[in-house]
């Protein structure tokens, strides 16, 4: 297997502890669909794996058994985003996983396909790399991205050491960073890489998504 073949697997992470939210963040509806079975139909549509990483697999299996999804739970302690890309990671028959949360409601297929073929033509021009990011708002976009096997060690070591922090890890091993102005000319708002961490999120998106549908009638 080459480390510059294209990714076929993708995961959605669904480990969070959902804190600040009254309900499972997966299952919050968006225009009447729960976000994780909008997520789970695009990424079938564009990956041959798709994985669900929970440790809670219950709410799940129908979900997975409809699209086909894999359910992996943490293989080692539950430190967040790197546990589960970690368990992805083992499961994936390719060389990677493009990695996406659970409470991202507008994915943009088309910005999914701009970071493979990025990968792609970064791997041809200067080699393999570890993983790779897009930049919006100045921010690396961790949760948006594809990470390489090449990672599993490292991975393990930074959760066995809860170094959890994924800004500082991508910094530390061999990222290719997507620049912003190239993810911008898809994706202006960056609409791809709003998430709900809050009831007051939920409310701010619900009525954004209100506003454009008056403006479009």
């Amino acid at each position: 297997m080459s480390e510059c073949e294209e990714v076929s697997a993708a995961v959605v992470l669904a480990g969070g502890r959902n804190r600040r939210f009254p309900e499972l963040k997966s299952f919050i509806n968006i225009e009447g669909t729960p976000i994780i079975a909008g997520n789970l139909r695009l990424l079938k549509e564009l990956f041959r794996e798709v994985f669900i990483s929970t440790n809670d697999p219950g709410p799940y299996f129908e979900l997975a058994g409809h699209f086909g999804a894999t359910l992996v739970g943490d293989v080692l302690a539950s430190r967040g985003p790197m546990s589960g890309i970690y368990s992805a990671l083992i499961n994936a028959k390719g060389p990677g996983v493009f990695v996406v949360a659970c409470d991202m409601p507008f994915l943009n297929r088309e910005v999914i396909t701009f970071i493979r073929q990025r990968r792609l033509r970064y791997c041809g021009e200067y080699g393999p790399c570890d993983a790779v990011v897009p930049v919006f708002n100045n921010k690396p976009q961790p949760l948006s991205g594809i990470y390489s096997q090449t990672l599993l060690p490292v991975l393990e070591d930074a959760v066995m050491h809860e170094k959890t922090s994924m800004v500082r890890f991508l910094r530390d091993v061999r990222t290719y960073f997507i620049d912003e102005p190239d993810i911008r000319e898809i994706d202006p708002e960056g609409r791809s890489f709003v998430n709900i961490n809050t009831v007051e999120d939920y409310e701010a998106i619900n009525k954004r998504i209100w506003k454009e549908d008056l403006l479009l009638r």
